[in-house]
């Protein structure tokens, strides 16, 4: 009986880590708005970076951009989680000390300008939660337009003579957002 009983107990907690491990090995498909980053350096080899940003890109299909980050309204600079951003050396924005750390960044879309938000929210879905008494610093940069129209959204930054640039596009849609060296 106690054979029968050990026998029956060892089987069960065997069947139960089969059936974890299955259950384990379940991966989801590719997120519709996928994860990316952009940093400066923009080598991936480099491993001394000065600023860098994790983001989603969402995709138009043929959605307006202005349907998708509402000008006016608070947006989480993409998809998903608000865009996280990694400042690894002190930086300003529009005058405003950006202290080395990890932030989050927003924007207030308009049709001329747009303002970029650094805020010490961190760990952030959407732009919910968004609280203006945690902004670190505020910019409004002007809206230009692009040549060609870029189908996901995109972040790209390009060294200054004194720091960088972070170059924002959407279809036709460009924004810059300089970063200085603090």
């Amino acid at each position: 009986m106690k054979t029968t009983r050990l026998i029956t107990t060892v089987t069960l907690a065997f069947l139960m880590l089969l059936s974890f491990n299955a259950e384990a090995q379940n991966f989801k498909g590719l997120d519709k708005s996928p994860m990316d980053g952009a940093s400066y350096p923009s080598d991936y080899k480099v491993s001394d970076k000065l600023i860098k940003i994790v983001y989603s890109r969402p995709q138009l299909k043929g959605r307006d951009v202005n349907k998708l980050a509402k000008p006016g309204k608070v947006w989480r600079l993409g998809a998903n989680e608000a865009a996280e951003l990694h400042v690894y050396t002190d930086m300003k924005l529009a005058g405003k000390d950006v202290k080395e750390g990890t932030y989050t960044v927003y924007a207030i879309p308009g049709e001329t300008e747009w303002t970029v938000i650094v805020s010490a929210d961190l760990n952030v879905w959407g732009s919910y939660f968004y609280n203006e008494k945690n902004d670190v610093a505020r910019v409004t940069v002007p809206v230009t337009k692009g040549e060609e129209s870029l189908e996901a959204f995109s972040i790209a930054f390009e060294k200054s003579d004194n720091g960088v640039h972070m170059h924002m596009g959407w279809g036709t849609v460009r924004v810059a957002v300089p970063f200085v060296k603090g």
